[in-house]
């Protein structure tokens, strides 16, 4: 007989309590000194040095602990999108002041005191509401919503929770990616991540701020480093894209190239985890676990398509993206036991 070990993690629940969050009612142009209490033991929204508002743990965070759920309290249907230009800001405008009029006072409070970036030229032709929807709102698959909460976290371009929408329970929903302290600030990424400094300090410029989080904030060399993983890992990401079928090689050229790619994969999985890009880990995870199915090297193909059904598992139990992450993982996991049970028998000259 063998001995192995089996390494399909139960997941537990979410270790905090999908609580709804607290309301925050008086506007941000009044001076900075209030602080607005979420769910019991999880956040609290106060000054951040040179950010205005931001969001901070009031205890420690587990990966995956959730920070906030929050249903939008505007959303709307998007008008028609223009190559180049985008939503057209009068239609949104339009659909925006219409949902606003049917809030309560407080919950209109609550949208005029968010932050919002615009030009001189902006804040004279355009709606404030418009403006404050086009800086804080957020994709809710074929919807667009604004979600005052969540828009109290404040950007890094190497943040320490992520988010995701639930159709099911019509909110989006922030979680830690990584252990958090009590006292330190949540961060989200407003913008893709995978842009070096120059170019991830461009797509911030509609914002109204420079970003100085710890990627950014890095000296020279540092920062060099960084943009090359991110450009490197970017340009992976794409490469492997065609090739993520479980269709085995065939020929002795597919064979070696295939080889070449799993031990690649493996490497693209180290180097979102240098960079510290946990958006993007799960992604990596998969890419990782398929490349290495292809060639039957079914020990890492199970470690690493269980990784990234973990991480799916706290994003959403129920997308269709944890769903094959499990069922990768268990084919796996069963390929892994048969190759293990065939090296047993040869080994006894079965």
């Amino acid at each position: 007989m063998f001995a192995y070990a089996i390494i399909f993690a139960s997941i537990c629940s979410l270790s905090t309590a999908l609580a709804d969050v607290g309301i925050c009612t008086r506007p941000s142009r009044f001076p900075l000194q209030h602080a607005c209490h979420g769910p019991p033991g999880v956040f609290v929204v106060k000054p951040s040095k040179g950010k205005g508002l931001g969001v901070f743990a009031t205890r420690d965070l587990e990966i995956g602990d959730i920070v906030m759920r929050e249903t939008p309290i505007l959303k709307i249907s998007p008008p028609t999108f223009v190559k180049g230009t985008g939503y057209p800001m009068s239609e949104v405008s339009k659909l925006v002041r219409e949902e606003f009029d049917a809030l309560s006072p407080i919950e209109q409070a609550e949208v005029l005191s968010l932050t919002y970036h615009a030009t001189p030229s902006e804040k004279e032709t355009m709606d404030e509401l418009g403006i404050i929807f086009r800086t804080n709102a957020y994709n809710t698959n074929d919807k667009i919503g604004l979600f005052p909460k969540i828009a109290r976290i404040n950007h890094s371009c190497r943040p320490n929770t992520s988010y995701y929408w639930s159709d099911e329970l019509n909110k989006r929903i922030v979680y830690a990616t990584r252990k958090i302290k009590q006292g330190e600030e949540f961060f989200v990424s407003y913008i893709p991540l995978l842009l070096n400094r120059t170019e991830r300090q461009k797509r911030l410029d509609r914002y109204g701020f420079k970003c100085s989080c710890e990627a950014c904030a890095q000296d020279y060399a540092a920062s060099e480093a960084s943009d090359t993983r991110r450009t490197t890992i970017s340009k992976a990401f794409a490469d492997f894209e065609p090739q993520l079928v479980l269709t085995p090689p065939k020929s002795q050229k597919a064979i070696r190239q295939a080889r070449k790619n799993a031990k690649a994969s493996s490497r693209l999985a180290e180097l979102v985890l240098e960079e510290g890009l946990a958006d993007y880990y799960s992604k990596a995870y998969r890419i990782a676990a398929i490349s290495h199915a292809r060639v039957g090297d079914w020990e890492p193909a199970a470690i690493w398509a269980n990784k990234g059904y973990e991480l799916k598992y706290i994003e959403d139990p129920k997308s269709p993206a944890t769903l094959e992450m499990h069922h990768l993982t268990s084919s796996f996991i069963s390929n892994w036991e048969s190759q293990l049970r065939n090296q047993s028998r040869q080994r006894n000259g079965q």
